[in-house]
């Protein structure tokens, strides 16, 4: 040892721990990061092979329509690889099912918590589809806006209303699928 490094070895070591400490510190913080994002790739992966098999493709099909290779597909699925955005939308637009879903569970995007639970709901049924989960999601939303409107009618009822049913004094009128029914059975 030099006289220098006699002088302070205590120093060297004091430094060394405080780096290995610092270390330490964002070491566990980056290995938590990297496990969380891990774990989030192979859920990825997991619901895009599980979507695909009950679109009933293969993985070569599958592939195919995505426009990407066998092999990264099934690296993706297996999640060791983090596909891109553009990606994830060619499989979703390929398996029929929200690119959005994708986005969240690929981490890309945040959880919506602006829409209503049902509509949350809707969007995270795998049971249906994309065209599937759009029709619940307008029907719901007309019948959201068609209460609203008649929620500010009645706050001024008309001279004929009976304002303890709410109706205009008019017979209600049958739910579309109630007429066809009606008319099925005539």
């Amino acid at each position: 040892m030099t006289g220098a490094d006699a002088s302070c070895p205590s120093a060297e070591r004091e430094g060394r721990s405080l780096i290995e400490r610092d270390h330490d510190r964002s070491g566990g913080v980056a290995e938590a990061a990297r496990v969380g994002a891990a774990a989030r790739l192979s859920d990825l992966g997991d619901y895009i092979r599980e979507q695909r098999s009950r679109a009933q493709y293969s993985l070569r099909h599958l592939a195919r329509l995505a426009g990407v290779s066998n092999p990264y597909l099934s690296q993706i699925e297996r999640g060791l690889r983090k596909p891109s955005a553009e990606i994830l939308q060619a499989i979703a637009k390929a398996l029929q099912i929200s690119s959005e879903t994708l986005y969240v569970k690929a981490g890309i995007l945040e959880e919506r918590t602006d829409v209503p639970d049902l509509e949350v709901a809707i969007l995270r049924d795998e049971d249906l589809n994309e065209r599937q989960r759009a029709a619940l999601i307008e029907i719901y939303r007309s019948f959201r806006h068609e209460n609203e409107s008649e929620a500010v009618g009645q706050a001024t009822p008309s001279a004929g209303a009976d304002p303890t049913d709410g109706s205009t004094g008019h017979p209600p009128a049958a739910h579309p699928l109630e007429q066809g029914a009606v008319a099925a059975s005539e």
